[in-house]
């Protein structure tokens, strides 16, 4: 059962760190999302790549750090692993059976590496066990929230019955699940680095991330990073009115550029301040969005609505992520590379660019066609069995993982 605490922002949106204070005063006081209160009927105790087809099932035997992502998608009436009309955590902008999407094959598909690898199915109370008393965040942009929220479900299909709290905060939203001591975080950062609210308006820094952002970021055993999907945007969606870089502010700047100056400031931040000791640091690759049919082999088509498939093979293996967002994912992979800590680097981008049938589309809670975000249950319960077996396989010390 889940038993939940929201807090509302009484001011204007400002800057994230505000989030970050009221976190760490929690943490503090020792009554953090480990600690939090509450709950009922809870239990006692505690790159783009070239894709293949392959086989599937079983446990992670035979998996390389390369090919995890190298593979395909697979039609399995096991799939998919939960009900989303029993998980609470489902916001409407995901919840695409709620809102009437009429058809169910894309919830049946699970992702096959190939060259002989099985990705082990999402077993949650054996993910609970194994964090017990850690502290897991997502930071990024509501792509993050696509990830956190499957992660919730999985979870909660496993040990519903469980003792689950959850609090709310402007910036940050925490799952408790109190009888393993594991708490699951999302913090919502669609930069990675600062807006700072000054009389000319909202300033992105592109060199700055603050103390209190900083300081909550450290006390976390595992952080998953993600941004890519806001520095295109234009007008009243971009989420800023003016950019800094180093001392000069503007209007905009070269979006490109402005992500690679965001990325090494947040490449920087892990240099300095991850003790890779107690934390482990993973970064989400771009995840596509399907707005052009030439980009999955239907010239002529401006969206998904109506794709019920992924792109399979032998079609797979023609399909390239190409555009703004290879280069977004090589960026990305730069800037992992430039940090001498080791860096999980969850490679999603190829193998979701194959699924131009899971997005919402236009069965969600919102008033708008969405091919950008993705269905719960859907493709990021995927991304999700992608973290739990490289969490549950990594060594003591993480190695890169391209």
């Amino acid at each position: 059962m889940v038993c939940e605490t929201t807090r509302r922002s009484c001011g204007v949106l400002i800057v994230v760190a505000a989030a970050a204070v009221a976190m760490l005063a929690a943490l503090s006081c020792g009554v953090g999302p480990a600690n939090a209160g509450g709950g009922v009927n809870g239990n006692a105790g505690r790159q783009q790549r070239q894709l293949k087809a392959g086989s599937g099932g079983g446990s992670s035997s035979g998996c390389s750090n390369l090919n995890l992502y190298e593979g395909s998608w697979v039609y399995d009436q096991a799939y998919p692993a939960y009900d989303s009309s029993s998980c609470p955590f489902i916001a409407k902008e995901f919840d695409c059976l709620k809102f009437g999407r009429p058809d169910r094959r894309y919830l049946q598909y699970r992702w096959q590496p190939g060259g002989g690898c099985n990705l082990p199915r999402f077993e949650g109370e054996k993910f609970l066990r194994r964090m017990e008393g850690k502290k897991i965040m997502f930071v990024g942009d509501s792509l993050s929230m696509n990830q956190y929220e499957s992660l919730l479900c999985l979870l909660h299909a496993a040990v519903s019955n469980s003792n689950i709290t959850r609090q709310s905060q402007p910036y940050l939203s925490t799952a408790t699940f109190q009888d393993y001591g594991v708490s699951i975080m999302l913090f919502t950062s669609h930069y990675l680095v600062d807006i700072e609210e000054q009389e000319i308006g909202r300033v992105l820094k592109l060199h700055s991330i603050s103390d209190a952002t900083s300081r909550l970021w450290r006390q976390m055993d595992f952080l998953v990073f993600n941004t890519w999907a806001w520095w295109y945007r234009t007008g009243p969606q971009k989420g800023w009115d003016y950019v800094q870089d180093g001392e000069t502010i503007s209007e905009d700047m070269d979006r490109m550029l402005a992500f690679k100056r965001a990325l090494t400031t947040w490449a920087k931040w892990v240099e300095a301040n991850v003790n890779a000791a107690k934390t482990t640091v993973f970064f989400q690759g771009a995840s596509p969005s399907h707005y052009n049919g030439t980009e999955w082999g239907k010239p002529g088509l401006r969206d998904c609505s109506h794709e019920t498939d992924p792109v399979l093979p032998p079609e797979a293996s023609n399909l390239a992520v190409g555009g703004a967002v290879s280069l977004a994912l090589q960026a990305q992979q730069d800037a992992i590379k430039s940090i001498h800590h080791p860096i999980l680097f969850l490679n999603i981008t190829g193998l979701s660019h194959l699924r131009k049938d899971g997005h919402p589309s236009s069965h969600s809670g919102l008033s708008r066609l969405d091919c950008t975000h993705w269905c719960i249950a859907g493709v990021p319960d995927a991304w999700n069995q992608l973290l739990y077996t490289t969490i549950l396989d990594q060594p003591s010390t993480p190695a890169p993982f391209f």
